[in-house]
């Protein structure tokens, strides 16, 4: 071997050794703050799934989740600058940031349908949703000033037969001519197991109730700025779901158990079921465009129904509350069995 021949063999070994012992220098991920809005439970699992599972960390990111409550107000970290990411509850919030001048954007839809139900006792002969007007009907306040003015107006309810729902579903299973709202993820199971009926379930979403809900909002400012990193987050989160939904979703609940140790693995089996069952997370528009997907057509139909309920002003510049610049993708959608 030639003195030059050996000088690259020995400095060949030399940087082979010191490969070998000097350990790669880890990713630097981008840390994102999430809020949600409650505490830890299955209908926000996709989330969990995907920290728990590393596919943020896949996506670059170090996503910390900050469980909301009811002593909470994320949306107001968000607004501040002390997160990057809020779940809220449906699109009404997304107008009404507009109306308030909130400089906030949906970037993604999670629920197709929004779980909203109401729930009757099974001898109330009730198969559609008219044959809850004659009923006592357990309507929250917040209910009352949205999805009760929709049933006004799109199907002559009246408010003479309104209580108030306290989250208590004891005057409900004491009175066999009422009805109680929910969501069809938990409240059914939570009658069930109180009463021992089951109770019937009529979606709201399948009788013209067509908001997104559990949406991802994130302020003007990082939609701006930082469209990589939303891109990121939003791709990681639906694949989240569809891992959560679809697959082995041990991890994600292993971490809403650890956060809410009230929850149990019957509940979240059950609201895991329910979100297949009614089609909450993968319907509709999502079934080509992937889980997250939004349409204009499918905001401007919700926005008419809001204005003729009289919940919004028709000079609303709705089109400012969202944003599909990051969804419609397709993003996961071959984690999904048997696709469509």
């Amino acid at each position: 071997m030639s003195p030059s021949h050996l000088r690259r063999a020995l400095m060949a070994g030399l940087m082979a050794a010191f490969v070998s012992v000097v350990p790669a220098r880890a990713e630097t991920l981008d840390k994102v703050m999430f809020g949600t809005n409650w505490v830890a439970e299955a209908e926000h699992g996709g989330f969990f799934q995907a920290v728990a599972d590393g596919t943020y960390k896949k996506y670059g990111l170090d996503v910390t989740i900050v469980p909301g409550g009811p002593n909470e107000n994320n949306r107001m970290l968000l607004i501040a600058g002390k997160i990057d990411f809020f779940m809220a509850a449906n699109t009404l919030m997304s107008f009404d940031a507009v109306a308030n001048n909130v400089p906030v954007v949906t970037i993604a839809a999670v629920f197709q349908k929004d779980p909203q139900v109401m729930l009757t006792q099974p001898d109330a002969k009730v198969a559609k949703i008219e044959d809850l007007k004659p009923l006592t009907l357990f309507v929250s306040k917040e209910g009352m000033t949205s999805y009760f003015q929709w049933l006004k107006s799109e199907y002559g309810f009246s408010e003479k037969n309104v209580r108030p729902y306290n989250f208590n579903p004891q005057p409900f299973i004491a009175n066999p001519k009422s009805a109680m709202q929910g969501y069809v993820t938990s409240e059914p199971f939570a009658v069930e197991k109180a009463a021992g009926f089951k109770p019937n379930v009529l979606l709201l979403a399948d009788y013209g109730f067509n908001t997104y809900s559990t949406l991802i909002e994130s302020r003007r400012d990082v939609v701006e700025k930082k469209p990589d990193l939303v891109q990121r987050f939003v791709d990681a989160s639906m694949v989240g779901w569809y891992n959560y939904i679809y697959r082995d979703n041990s991890a994600g609940n292993a971490m809403i158990k650890k956060l809410n140790p009230e929850m149990t693995d019957e509940l979240l089996a059950y609201s895991v079921a329910k979100m297949k069952e009614y089609g909450i997370v993968d319907s509709g528009d999502s079934l080509k465009n992937g889980i997250g997907a939004m349409s204009d057509e499918r905001y401007t139909s919700f926005f008419n129904k809001m204005v003729k309920a009289g919940v919004v002003k028709a000079d609303l510049d709705f089109r400012k509350s969202y944003t599909l610049r990051f969804v419609n993708k397709g993003v996961g959608a071959e984690l999904r069995p048997n696709k469509p």
